[in-house]
């Protein structure tokens, strides 16, 4: 009978966690379940039951929830600002040379540079951002 009421503990607790999203309850319910498995097989009395849950209960929380939480907790940084242009495309507006040049970059007029200051690109060609250097774009013709 105990295991029964450990299983629907786990179950009821593990479902609350959805509403949640701490992962607090979902450890809880998997120690309730832990129990209820331990309960079915060894009948035991309910002060043992609730020794095996709380040890169960410890080491999830402390063990395998912050393993969770850093891995799953915290979204991707999404880049913005001159972090979010790295990367793309620039159609070359005016001849990009070691000491001048003017690139169209997410729909903004940038000056430019080129990566390898002996490279030039002429007007047309479409080059890729390699990193902003100030108010200066530096690119480089891609593969």
């Amino acid at each position: 009978m105990a295991a029964i009421v450990w299983l629907v503990a786990g179950i009821l607790l593990a479902a609350a966690e959805m509403l949640t999203g701490d992962l607090t309850l979902l450890m809880l319910g998997a120690a309730a379940l832990g129990t209820a498995g331990v309960s079915a097989v060894a009948d035991t009395s309910l002060v043992v039951d609730a020794v095996i849950f709380g040890v169960i209960a410890a080491v999830l929380i402390l063990g395998l929830r912050p393993l969770l939480r850093r891995r799953f907790g915290t979204p991707p940084p999404i880049p913005t600002n001159v972090d979010a242009l790295l990367g793309r495309e620039a159609l070359v507006l005016e001849q990009v040379g070691a000491h001048a040049g003017l690139v169209k970059l997410g729909g903004e007029r940038w000056t430019a540079r080129p990566m390898d200051p002996a490279e030039v690109y002429e007007p047309g060609t479409t080059v890729s951002v390699w990193k902003i250097d100030g108010a200066t774009a530096v690119v480089w013709k891609g593969p």
